[in-house]
């Protein structure tokens, strides 16, 4: 018998258990991860409350670990037992000592990185790689905006800007936050507590606001986003902290100057075991270089029977950077 958290219904925190499984034999297509470090991200608390649906309760949660394969299915010819591996957007389950997952959803990680690294970069590491680079590719001296600066994505997005010798500025909730986020690389950080975000951008930008602005945080910096772009700007809105935005009249973006959105996942971008490997190499390589450091602090990182004390300090907003599970 393993461990692994589980919940058969939605709603906060408290619904998550810890309870004993039977890990079943991986599929021919799928390896068995001994998992040595979770990664927690905002997304498995929308997957708990029901926003996200799930397939059938009780459900896993969690998409994302780094650990050591045990088993490997009949099909698989990229992995051998033994192999140090990551895996982010597998089937839910990852919150748990042994997981299957899909041969394509796994790279192999690099023994310079550790296993609690990688589980606090991957996911995220891969977002932002495909947020910076694919989605609208960010150029040396480019200034864009980027909210919630000081959280898991923000960090590493604070750090890949400064790498690609961009300026990122970044929304924060506090001076603490702020100090954080330029440490890490911003170029700029707004207080959306005691300023105005587009009117600080305006004014750091000489009046003419960026071409890009990568919104996490959903209904509550909608508004803001829209108007701290330039005439036929792109808004990225790639998360909903703060509730989803609904509603939307069509209309605002002409008004606005002719604007773009986009709603983007991983799961557009990373479609294929080729893909997930040019992606995790860029990010692996970033890491191995300094440019990206990932450092968690150990005030959050939790036991695996702690997953509802660590969604609920990640619901608070009082975490910084990442979070992780050690089963």
């Amino acid at each position: 018998m393993a461990k692994r958290i589980q919940f058969a219904t939605t709603g906060g925190p408290e619904v998550l258990q810890y309870v004993d499984y039977q890990q079943q034999d991986p599929t021919s297509s799928e390896v068995q991860v001994e998992n040595k470090a979770v990664g927690i991200n905002y997304i498995d608390t929308y997957v708990r409350s029901g926003l996200y649906a799930t397939a059938s309760f009780p459900s896993g949660l969690g998409t994302e670990a780094a650990g050591v394969v045990t088993k490997v299915g009949s099909a698989v010819s990229g992995f051998k037992v033994g192999d140090r591996v990551v895996y982010a957007q597998a089937t839910l389950g990852a919150y748990s000592q042994l997981h299957n997952v899909p041969e394509d959803k796994v790279a192999l990680l690099p023994d310079s990185i550790s296993f609690e690294q990688a589980a606090a970069s991957f996911l995220k590491g891969l977002t932002v790689q495909y947020l910076l680079r694919q989605t609208y590719q960010i150029k040396p001296g480019e200034i864009f905006l980027f909210h919630a600066a000081a959280g898991g994505v923000g960090l590493i997005a604070s750090q890949w800007a400064k790498a690609l010798g961009a300026k990122l500025i970044g929304t924060v909730g506090s001076d603490e936050k702020a100090q954080r986020a330029k440490q890490a690389g911003a170029w700029e950080t707004i207080n959306y507590q005691k300023e105005d975000i587009a009117s600080r951008v305006a004014e750091l930008t000489q009046g003419k606001k960026v071409a890009v602005v990568y919104d996490s945080v959903g209904k509550s910096t909608w508004q803001d986003s829209l108007n701290s772009l330039q005439r036929r700007g792109l808004l990225v809105s790639f998360g909903n902290a703060s509730g989803p935005v609904t509603g939307i009249d069509l209309a605002i973006l002409n008004q606005k100057g002719s604007l773009y959105v986009t709603r983007p996942s991983l799961n557009g971008y990373i479609t294929n075991r080729d893909q997930l490997t040019a992606a995790s190499h860029e990010l692996f390589s970033l890491i191995a270089s300094g440019d990206i450091k990932i450092d968690v602090p150990e005030t959050q990182k939790f036991a695996l029977a702690d997953a509802q004390k660590a969604h609920e300090l990640l619901e608070s907003r009082a975490t910084q950077g990442s979070s992780l599970l050690i089963p």
